[in-house]
């Protein structure tokens, strides 16, 4: 994988190969790839292939695959199924990677206390995966040194994109220190940014640009300020010089459904952002159409509790998920989510891509 060493016997990842920071830095819609189940809630592996053709298809660069949207709790002995969620997502990649002539980006969550993260990396790595999501959750115990720490023993088996988790769904609070921290370390190729708070966020982009990092690439996970994350300049100005502090790409959970509208309002926003003509105020409509729709997904009105369930809805609702089980029988739809999905279903027809789906589902379930 590019410059490595060998370290105890392995081998030691100090940066990501160029081809993929290059990718990264270009901007990439990634989806944070659900968890497609049957009604025994065991892997539907029909379906979950059937999604990552689906992503592929739309023009997603990247795919993540053990993350929050995949449910962590794949990872638990009862289930078993860290690894043959990661394999089919990387075994279908390649098969649509060789057919399409494409290089997608595959990026496998990383959870867990150092022996586990160190373990899943090296699981990922051997599977094919590029770039480890290093999820910090459960550490609230843990000094910011710690944490430190932790992904660097981590982007030492693989090159990791840090992840700034919003609290709902287990995150903690990190100061601007700790993130100008991490861009110290080689094996940072990207920094996904969830808190769903701005004040958070421009921790990041400010620690960032005080670096002085220019190759890392950053990445918007604020499902609830998609748009305008990606056509904020962001800042340029940091202590060790010129930076860029703007969000590239997204790595999102939204992204999983409605993918090929997703790729296109990247390219929109990046072509208004390059160009440097006056945001058009459609852009900004389109902003708070799809803000109040993740609101529905998302399940916001009861603290994000059915936000993996909503995904799940919408994506049924396009014939591409049987159903909305998820692993735990008791994450579901929140109370009055399946209505607001109703009302933003017919509110927003132009924000899916139910044309697209429709044209090649049965293609993709073959």
């Amino acid at each position: 994988m590019g410059n490595t060493k060998s370290v105890q016997g392995g081998v030691k990842a100090d940066r990501a190969p160029v081809a993929v920071r290059s990718l990264l830095q270009q901007g990439l819609v990634i989806p944070a790839h659900p968890l497609a189940l049957t009604a025994e809630r065991r892997l539907d592996e029909k379906y979950q292939r059937a999604l990552t053709r689906y992503y592929h298809a739309s023009g997603a660069g990247g795919i993540a695959v053990g993350v929050h949207t995949t449910q962590f709790e794949i990872r638990e002995p009862a289930h078993g199924l860290l690894q043959p969620v990661l394999q089919l997502a990387v075994n279908t990649l390649q098969d649509c990677d060789q057919r399409s002539g494409r290089t997608t980006v595959r990026i496998a969550g990383i959870c867990g206390e150092i022996g586990q993260a160190m373990s899943e990396a090296l699981l990922a790595r051997e599977l094919g995966y590029q770039v480890g999501l290093v999820a910090l959750r459960g550490f609230s115990e843990k000094s910011e040194e710690d944490l430190v720490e932790h992904c660097r023993q981590v982007a030492q088996i693989l090159p990791i994109m840090g992840f700034y988790l919003q609290a709902a769904v287990g995150g903690r609070r990190l100061s601007y220190r700790f993130w100008r921290r991490l861009c110290e370390l080689e094996g940072l190729a990207a920094i996904k940014v969830a808190p769903f708070n701005r004040y958070q966020t421009q921790d990041v982009l400010r620690a960032v640009v005080d670096s002085g990092r220019g190759d890392v690439a950053l990445y918007t996970g604020n499902d609830d300020n998609i748009l305008l994350d990606l056509l904020c300049p962001g800042p340029t100005e940091g202590k060790a010089g010129r930076a860029s502090g703007r969000f590239v790409g997204g790595l999102l959970g939204q992204w999983a459904v409605w993918t090929a509208k997703a790729v296109s309002f990247l390219k929109d926003c990046t072509h208004l952002r390059q160009t440097a003509v006056p945001i058009p105020p459609a852009m900004f409509k389109l902003a708070a159409e799809l803000t109040d729709a993740n609101a529905a997904l998302f399940d916001a009105a009861n603290g994000f509790g059915g936000c993996i369930a909503g995904i799940h809805e919408a994506l049924r609702r396009q014939g591409l998920m049987r159903g909305v089980w998820c692993l735990n029988p008791r994450e579901t739809l929140g109370p009055g989510q399946l209505e607001e999905i109703d009302r933003i279903w017919a509110a927003y027809p132009h924000l899916r891509d139910d044309e697209f789906v429709e044209r090649h589902r049965d293609s993709w379930l073959s």
